[in-house]
């Protein structure tokens, strides 16, 4: 209320500034005022202005006014700081004349065709990609009349094509009724949707906007792409289309941001004055967003300047052209190569089923595509490591000298013995056995010997996120005896269908920690891939306590493939821990023995050695 006494209160003290030669009356204020209240779109804003009016009504002064235009200016301004709404205008028009909107006059076909072709732009692009462009949207009378035109020189010619580009970047104007005849056209017949509800303040009556069930001519049906142009000239209805058919996931909008006009506006003669007020007399609620785009305008999916939005359409399109054949061939491979066979038959023919349902017609780009297929396999499986990835090739391997491998080593791996000879290990990767292999003599002598006499020893993993596996059979046989070879692990590979056993080694470089002495292994949910692997033979064999977090329930180290001949790349598990019972670890982490947050597990561990000491 304080806002709308201010607004009438601001009017009046803009009038006595403002007037000083011309004879003025307040009345035209009060008129001013009253068409404002009487007809402005959302109501609400206005609380107490009937009130302020009345109060206003009684001040009858003559003003003198030096510049009737600069003060509709700034009336103007006052009305829209106050209400916030910046389609509100007072203007000083004392030559205007009320523009009667052109109806269609009865024309000869001959004619009739002629202004069809001349108001729209047809053509046929490369990839049987339609163009349609249009400048005036069609209300329902007018429809009807040249519907039948419409259907033989335009949509006729736009139906068989397999995706659709529709420019409004220069549709300035247009009828309400119109909506919902364009949204039809491109949805199903059944269930009709609630698309639009229109205020109109005058009647203080809202009329629904639906689909319509029955439509002349075919739909072009709810899959096939649409792209609609939009630029910062796309005002009115056109922005109302726009935005119906983005809010209904059935089209993307590339170009500029919309203007932000209104549903629709009038001006109102403020009395026998030449001043006139321009006010939206109806607003757009969207049932689906409960928003609008009135003011605010529509925010394109992909922003680009106006110039550039048709060419970025066509390749918008042209890659939703190649979807299909990616995510068949995505499921294809994971059918045959995801290392739990029943849970990648089930992923791919799911995978198939979002294919048809439409939820990939809406990707925009090369990311937004793998972004949008990463997230569906990893909700789909349950797991984090089957995912779309680069096809980043290996680093060549460095040539580094005794030193700088020592130096490596040191900032790799982190030692320390505590109270009670206690050892602390702590190193955050596992590298290639084959790597690893060169320099294990080195690794020995500057990290593995200082914490090999000790009584006990902390493996701290609490950073480790995988690696290779390769490494982990000859590292868990530093924790157990040369005088009996152990299976630790059976690894099933689903790519060449055969199992391989993890096995101590019987010979290693140094000193084995022995099978005597207490390990325990630090974990947290951060604790991924090969690091798991070890972690699940320790505690299997019964060699190691654990304490800390569940660990990330990742996978064993995934291969890259190709889909077909695209730069699409997945990355797929194919090996998991042989186990009759279902997945070992993988997909559900190792719960620790003892479950404590992955800051407090050292001083866990540390208590319980240095009690048992």
């Amino acid at each position: 209320m304080a806002k709308t006494l201010v607004l009438v209160a601001s009017l009046l003290i803009l009038g006595n500034v403002f007037f000083s030669h011309a004879s003025f009356s307040p009345s035209v204020i009060v008129d001013i005022a009253t068409i404002i209240l009487n007809n402005y779109c959302s109501p609400e804003k206005l609380v107490g202005m009937k009130e302020a009016i009345e109060a206003a009504s009684s001040n009858t002064g003559i003003l003198n006014m030096p510049d009737a235009e600069t003060l509709a200016n700034v009336l103007s301004s006052g009305v829209q700081h106050t209400v916030s709404d910046p389609r509100l205008k007072v203007s000083y028009e004392p030559n205007y004349a009320p523009a009667v909107p052109p109806k269609l006059p009865p024309l000869p076909p001959e004619q009739l065709i002629a202004v069809i072709q001349n108001s729209m732009k047809l053509d046929i692009l490369e990839g049987n990609i339609g163009y349609l462009r249009i400048d005036h949207i069609l209300g329902e009378e007018a429809a009807e009349k040249v519907g039948p035109l419409l259907l033989d020189l335009v949509w006729s010619k736009i139906l068989p094509t397999s995706a659709l580009i529709f420019d409004l970047r220069y549709t300035g104007s247009g009828e309400v009724t119109g909506i919902p005849y364009i949204v039809s056209y491109f949805t199903e017949a059944e269930p009709l949707i609630h698309i639009d509800s229109i205020y109109d303040r005058p009647s203080n009556t809202t009329t629904p906007f639906f689909t319509m069930p029955d439509l002349l001519g075919q739909r072009y049906g709810a899959t096939k792409s649409i792209i609609v142009l939009t630029s910062k000239n796309t005002k009115g209805i056109a922005e109302d289309v726009a935005y119906c058919l983005q809010n209904l996931k059935r089209a993307t909008i590339v170009g500029e941001k919309t203007a932000g006009g209104s549903v629709k506006t009038d001006k109102f003669k403020a009395g026998d004055s030449d001043f006139y007020v321009t006010v939206p007399t109806a607003k757009s609620i969207n049932p689906v967003t409960g928003s609008t785009w009135e003011v605010t305008g529509v925010t394109p999916d992909v922003e680009v300047n106006a110039e550039d939005a048709l060419a970025t359409a066509i390749k918008i399109i042209n890659l939703r052209a190649q979807v299909p054949a990616i995510i068949e061939g995505s499921a294809t491979l994971i059918a045959d190569n995801y290392a739990f066979e029943n849970i990648g038959s089930d992923v791919a023919a799911k995978l198939k089923e979002q294919l048809e349902s439409g939820t990939y017609n809406m990707v925009v780009s090369k990311q937004s595509l793998e972004s949008k297929l990463s997230a569906d396999l990893q909700t789909l499986s349950g797991d984090k490591s089957l995912k779309t990835t680069s096809n980043t090739p290996a680093l060549p391997p460095m040539d580094y000298t005794p030193e700088m491998y020592i130096e490596l080593i040191k900032v790799s791996f982190h030692t320390d013995v505590f109270e009670n000879n206690i050892g602390y290990l702590r190193f955050d990767m596992f590298g290639d056995f084959e790597e690893v292999k060169p320099i294990a003599q080195v690794i020995v002598e500057h990290v593995w010997n200082k914490v090999l006499n000790t009584n006990a020893l902390i493996v701290d993993l609490r950073n480790n996120l995988g690696g290779p596996t390769t490494a982990i059979a000859g590292f868990c046989s530093y924790f157990f005896d040369a005088d009996k070879q152990i299976v630790l692990d059976k690894l099933y590979d689903r790519s060449s269908g055969t199992i391989t056993e993890l096995q101590t080694l019987q010979e290693l470089t140094g000193v084995r920690y022995g099978s005597k002495k207490s390990v325990i292994i630090l974990t947290s949910g951060a604790t991924a891939g090969a690091a798991e692997e070890f972690v699940y033979i320790m505690k299997k064999l019964g060699r190691a306590m654990i304490i800390g977090e569940t660990t990330a329930g990742a996978s064993h180290p995934p291969k890259t493939f190709q889909v077909g001949e695209t730069d699409i790349f997945l990355s797929i598990p194919t090996v998991h821990s042989d186990n009759s019972a279902g997945p070992a670890w993988e997909g559900a982490g190792i719960a620790p023995h003892i479950p404590v947050p992955a800051d407090a597990a050292l001083d866990t561990a540390k208590g319980i050695f240095n009690k048992h000491r």
